[in-house]
Formats: structure tokens, C-alpha cells, sequence
């Protein structure tokens, strides 16, 4: 029988849309445990597009919502904080920058990829 070596509150992250390769990734980190549904009640979730962020937020208040982004788009760091969104992240950059950010969001703080920053 499989040890669990997660500490006993593990940090809950939802992606959205499920990205199994993510996923997997993300859940080699000791303290994450990637969720399959908001049911869970994540304290993070991971999303890629912004009408997601008050969907979620409107199913859950209280959980901290990541946008997921491959490069900075005119006004999306804005669009993204007005939708309630916690911040804007790298969809590819390093996974340990991914599990810093979600970590941060999880304490409250406003993440935002420093290469995604407005001019």
C-alpha cells in the first residue's frame, strides 16, 4: 500500500480546463494536491480564460483565482485583476515559479509574472 507523503493540509488547486500533464507535474510538489472539481473547495484555482475567474469566484469566494497566460496581451493584467482574478501567471514558464505563485496567492497576495507586467 502507497504512502502518502503529503503534510495533512495540503494545498488544494483546481485547473481549469483539467490539464492531466499539469496536473501531474504540479502533484509532485509536496504540499499541492491538484483537485478534480470546485466541489473540493481548492484554495487555488488555475484557469486560462477570464469568464472563467467569476464563474469560479461565483461558486466559491474565498478561493483564489490564477490566469493562466502564454504572453502579455495589451490590458489583460487589468482585465484579469477587475474579473477578481488573484493574478496573471506564465502557463509555461518554470514549475517552481507555477507552485511559488499558487503558494502566494494562497496567503493573499496579488501574483503577477513579472514578464507579463504591463509597459
Amino acid at each position: 500500500m502507497p504512502v502518502n507523503h503529503r503534510p495533512a493540509r495540503s494545498l488544494r488547486v483546481l485547473l481549469f480546463p483539467p490539464d492531466p500533464a499539469l496536473a501531474l507535474r504540479l502533484g509532485l510538489q509536496p504540499d499541492i494536491e491538484v483537485v478534480a472539481s470546485a466541489l473540493a473547495r481548492p484554495a487555488v484555482a488555475l484557469v486560462e480564460e477570464l469568464a472563467s475567474v467569476t464563474a469560479l469566484l461565483a461558486e466559491d469566494p474565498e478561493c483564489r483565482v490564477l490566469v493562466l497566460t502564454g504572453s502579455a496581451h495589451p490590458g489583460l493584467r487589468d482585465a484579469a485583476l477587475a474579473a477578481g482574478a488573484a493574478g496573471l501567471v506564465l502557463r509555461d514558464g518554470p514549475l517552481e515559479d507555477l507552485a511559488e505563485s499558487i503558494r502566494r496567492a494562497s496567503r493573499g497576495e496579488t501574483v503577477i509574472d513579472p514578464s507579463l507586467s504591463d509597459p
